[in-house]
């Protein structure tokens, strides 16, 4: 049977768990080893023996460890663990280290060989960063929803058929599309939701019972590998949602796994989370190797660059009650994962909490007194913007702060603005159809909205479907609308969305690190005007930036640090984005007259709900 030292799993800092628990094909079988230490008795179950609990038995060692070794078992066949619990009960359970299940709503793990040779991505791998100086731009997706199972990006023609109950898209199925398409609009990464095994669809991955196992409902072990490797040879990166804070309750899952609260708090009031799971005992040397191996198995199994950490704020305060204070445990987990994840691949990975809170120093390095998360989603300037956005243009000017709020916090963290799934689901409407006024004025303003969201500092994410200018509300069920593109408004926005991303990836202005002298207001304080005016200094070039998010037109003078020739390279109301002006490009001279404490100025027409931006070449030193 298999051996390994275990004082590192004991101690709360093993990141390599799987290698040695669950079940491992060897020349003579399957090997199955688990962690149960308060069970009275175990064996094996599955495909291989009838599901006979007498044929398998297996054997308890002085660390609680129980190994068996099955001669019959083989790649493929379904099994589980029959557990005599600590309280007598008997229950069959899944392999907490499984590496495939059957698809909901079966929920029997699959022996499965984790053996691929396909992998050519040495060359990404060894050149792969954290991207802080490089334009980030994430795609936010969902695999099964992405598009229907007999549909293609490509297909218009009226309404396609809709994936209604399955069966689901395969990883094989969109990769050559999905690859076209974050080409199209200049996406470094894509980021799926996540993809361990779920028993519920409308949990979208985030409630789980499989950590280690990739979830069946899109494809295997080896067609995940494929689909990361085709998009590593592609360019793209591949970040994964990971969920380190709670899993399902369900019977046959990690609740009292050996009648005891073995991966869960043993208080109710601390392991009942609000989403109806129980919430992981962060204090647990066991269940810290767990999970920081269940981490490291997604990284190092699956080649992904990095991994999205869920409901962060969840476990930096008890349930995310900043008034019950912070859970210790939990950040020192959170500490000892991200140090060891990082110093594991050499600091080429991205870490990201989706943080809600104002806990400091998620991004700072753990040696600083840190959690050591490389970025953090910016969810204040999300909702700010957003609930700014909702009102009426007359009462924007008692919110003017909305927008620049975000610039007195920028440089604390390492932020990524997103405008995710959660922001287009459950009644809230989507991103476009959140914007005041008629059809007409939504597209206007969510044209301004994506003109300041890709001038701000920070990375940024969307979900699928943003880029089309969806109505309709994601559903996991469903495709994304593409056949809107048959639709003049959303093929403007489309053609809007793909330029300003380009502007963005093409221009060190947008995406230098997090300098502080990147980034300069103009004008932050024209709340009368709903305006706002900012510029980006890049190394070659520096771009001004002029939102009008009122209903009316301005000619407006704007201050600006040098002389030369200001070139307008977008504006959001030029007609090919849906707007109602011809596409003739603003030419400012600068006059040296100050203005909002710059030495030059420019006078510029900015028409109603537009978003300018103008570029001017760097004068010669």
């Amino acid at each position: 049977m298999m051996t390994k030292d275990l004082t590192p799993f004991f101690e709360g800092r093993e990141l390599y768990a799987y290698e040695y628990f669950g079940a491992h094909p060897v020349k003579k079988g399957v090997e199955f080893i688990l962690y149960a230490p308060n069970a009275q008795k175990i064996s094996v179950v599955g495909d291989f023996n009838e599901w006979d609990p007498e044929t398998d038995p297996m054997k308890k060692d002085e660390f609680g460890v129980w190994k068996a070794l099955v001669k019959n078992a083989k790649v493929g066949d379904a099994y589980k663990y029959r557990i005599t619990q600590s309280t007598g009960a008997v229950k069959d359970k899944t392999d907490p280290y499984g590496f495939y299940s059957k698809l909901r709503p079966d929920h029997d793990s699959i022996v499965a060989s984790l053996e691929y040779d396909g992998w050519t991505d040495q060359k990404w791998m060894k050149e792969r960063t954290k991207g802080f100086n490089d334009p980030i731009s994430i795609y936010e997706m969902n695999v099964g929803s992405w598009r229907s199972l007999n549909e293609r990006v490509e297909d218009i023609e009226g309404l396609p058929e809709q994936n209604e109950e399955g069966p689901f898209v395969h990883y094989g199925d969109i990769v050559d599309e999905l690859i076209a398409h974050c080409k199209k609009y200049h996406f470094s990464h894509v980021e799926v939701m996540p993809l361990s095994e779920f028993p519920f669809d409308g949990s979208w991955g985030y409630q789980v019972s499989g950590f280690y196992s990739t979830t069946s409902r899109f494809g295997t072990p080896l067609e995940l590998k494929e689909f990361v490797n085709k998009l590593h040879g592609a360019g793209i990166g591949v970040i994964m949602d990971f969920v380190p804070v709670h899993f399902v309750k369900d019977d046959y899952a990690l609740a009292y796994f050996d009648g005891t609260p073995l991966y869960e708090y043993s208080k109710h009031e601390d392991a009942d989370s609000e989403w109806g799971t129980s919430n992981f005992d962060l204090w647990k040397e066991s269940v810290r190797s767990f999970l920081m191996s269940a981490a490291n198995y997604w990284l190092h199994e699956y080649h992904f660059d990095g991994l999205r950490m869920d409901a962060i704020s969840n476990a930096i305060f008890w349930k995310g009650n900043k008034m019950r204070g912070e859970n210790k445990g939990a950040t020192d987990f959170m500490k000892r994962m991200n140090f060891m994840l990082d110093k594991e691949y050499k600091g080429k990975i991205m870490l990201i909490a989706e943080d809600s809170t104002d806990f400091p120093n998620v991004c700072k390095n753990t040696l600083d007194g840190g959690l050591g998360f490389d970025y953090k989603w910016d969810l204040g300037w999300m909702n700010d913007t957003l609930n700014y956005l909702k009102k009426d243009p007359i009462y924007r000017q008692w919110h003017h702060n909305n927008v620049t709020f975000s610039m007195a916090y920028f440089y604390s963290e390492h932020f990524i603005l997103p405008l995710s799934h959660d922001e287009v689901v459950h009644g809230k409407g989507t991103i476009v159809n959140k914007m005041w006024g008629s059809y007409e004025d939504k597209f206007a303003q969510a044209r301004g909205l994506y003109t300041y969201m890709f001038g701000h500092p920070g990375k940024k994410l969307n979900f699928m479907g943003n880029e089309l200018g969806m109505f309709r509300e994601w559903d996991e069920m469903k495709g994304c609308d593409w056949f809107l593109r048959q639709y003049p408004m959303h093929a403007a926005f489309e053609k809007f969305f793909e330029d300003l991303t380009g502007i963005y990836a093409n221009n060190d202005a947008f995406y230098y690190g997090f300098d502080p002298t990147n980034f300069q207001w103009i004008n932050a304080d024209d709340a009368a005007h709903n305006t706002f005016s900012f510029m980006r200094k890049g190394s070659q070039k520096n771009f001004i930036f002029v939102i009008n998010f009122s209903t009316n037109p301005y000619k407006m003078q704007f201050g600006v640090p040098c002389k030369g020739t200001y070139t307008e390279v977008l504006n959001s109301q030029w007609e090919k984005y849906g707007g109602t002006l011809p596409e003739t490009p603003q030419v400012l001279k600068a006059i040296r007259l100050p203005l909002n404490n710059q030495p030059y100025r420019i006078q510029a027409e900015v028409p109603a709900f537009g978003a300018l931006i103008f570029e001017v070449d760097l004068p010669a030193k």
